[in-house]
């Protein structure tokens, strides 16, 4: 698994169980997902060619899962940047506070499942990346 993600950010091992009919992929709040789930929702049918995201959140978490398909996650810190290919419904991406994501080259297929700890708040999200930059740099050691 990849080690120089953001801080906070971690890829989870999500438990499959099932048997010769199918599998089947459970998440349970405060224990996979490691967080109290308040929304759910689901990014699919993306035109090809299409980034999304293009922002960070101060507060909100979230954990991600390509339910269906695949997409590449870049992660920045304000730091450094590395980029997440999720294409496994057992495999689940943290995304905390304060870390820009942009989501890009989407399968045709592409189902992303995001669990969130909070209900949407607009004034949560940083859209603008030189404000996020700057909310870095201020709460950066010694700020």
């Amino acid at each position: 698994m990849i080690n120089d993600l953001p801080p906070g950010c971690r890829l989870i091992p999500l438990a499959v169980r099932g048997d010769e009919r199918g599998r089947l992929v459970a998440i349970e709040q405060m224990n996979d997902a490691p967080f109290a789930i308040a929304r759910v929702y689901l990014v699919y049918g993306t035109t090809p060619g299409t980034t999304r995201g293009h922002h960070a959140h101060c507060a909100l978490n979230q954990l991600a899962v390509a339910v269906a398909g695949s997409c590449t996650m870049m992660l920045d810190d304000g730091t450094s940047k590395v980029s997440v290919r999720l294409d496994d419904p057992a495999v689940g991406l943290t995304l905390p506070p304060m870390v820009w994501h942009e989501m890009s080259d989407f399968s045709p297929d592409c189902v992303l499942m995001v669990l969130a700890d909070a209900a949407y708040v607009e004034t949560d999200y940083i859209r603008d990346y030189d404000q996020f930059a700057e909310l870095v740099l201020s709460s950066g050691p010694g700020a």
